[in-house]
């Protein structure tokens, strides 16, 4: 049984083929566009369209088995680490993202102040800056 199988039975979800595909591409890690996980879902299954992909994502999202990230000026991307509260860093320049696991380590780590009677359970923290292959990039270009 693959882990996909396994977590969409855990979580009393309907085990599909699209699904058990996608999930088994977001648990190899990453953080992907749905055209990746498209692609890879393809190599698997052969034929899924990727309207099924985005309909899939979507369920695993609502279901809590996937995390849908969406950095400022790129597509959607979608991991499977989930329930920790973590956050990314991303690159300016060639828009790699890494995770940022909780400065203080609770959910949420960061505190509103004023919440507006909202119940918070998670604080969505984006870095930004450059990656160490872009910072050896510019020291280049500057030294040329």
């Amino acid at each position: 049984m693959s882990t996909g199988e396994q977590l969409l039975r855990a979580n009393g979800m309907r085990v599909t083929r699209p699904r058990v595909a996608v999930l088994d591409v977001l648990t190899q890690g990453g953080h992907l566009e749905v055209e990746e996980i498209t692609r890879q879902v393809r190599d698997r299954l052969d034929s899924v369209s990727t309207q099924a992909v985005y309909d899939v994502l979507g369920a695993l999202s609502r279901a809590g088995l996937a995390r849908r990230i969406e950095p400022a000026g790129s597509p959607a991307r979608f991991e499977a680490r989930v329930g920790d509260n973590h956050h990314h860093i991303v690159c300016r320049s060639c828009g790699t993202i890494e995770d940022v696991d909780c400065a203080v380590g609770e959910r949420p780590c960061l505190d509103p102040g004023v919440a507006h009677g909202f119940e918070v359970d998670e604080a969505e923290v984006t870095f930004w800056g450059l990656c160490p292959s872009c910072q050896r990039e510019r020291r280049a270009d500057r030294a040329a």
